[in-house]
């Protein structure tokens, strides 16, 4: 492990990955589901448990494209927040676009040192 990854940023970048799939499956199945008793919907939490695993390792090719992804999932808060008539809704969006963006601040800022220093060493 590169002594210049900051452990911090990948515990933040883990905790909120996770949370963002339970979020996502907790959304679509109880809290406000598009349907009552819960929605296929749910799936689309599916493809943030791929990077769960290296994220949480701390491999740094996950953490490159898993920020990339999870972009998506910020701008589906957005669309959803601006235009979800259900308050609760609306609320779960916000969460979604904070966890998120939390995500992806802290898996940027986690890599970047180590993008660094293979710049420097191409140099």
């Amino acid at each position: 492990m590169n002594p210049e990854l900051n452990p911090r940023l990948r515990l933040l970048a883990s905790v909120s990955l996770f949370a963002l799939i339970v979020l996502c499956v907790a959304w679509e199945t109880v809290v406000a589901p598009v349907r009552p008793g819960g929605s296929w919907m749910m799936l689309k939490a599916l493809p943030l448990a791929f990077p769960l695993r290296g994220i949480v390792r701390g491999n740094l090719y996950t953490y490159q494209w898993a920020a990339m992804l999870s972009l998506l999932y910020l701008m589906e808060g957005v669309v959803r927040a601006m235009s979800d008539p259900a308050p609760l809704s609306v609320l779960m969006a916000w969460g979604e676009i904070l966890l998120s963006a939390t995500f992806f601040l802290s898996a940027i800022f986690y890599v970047r040192p180590a993008k660094r220093a293979a710049r420097s060493q191409r140099a």
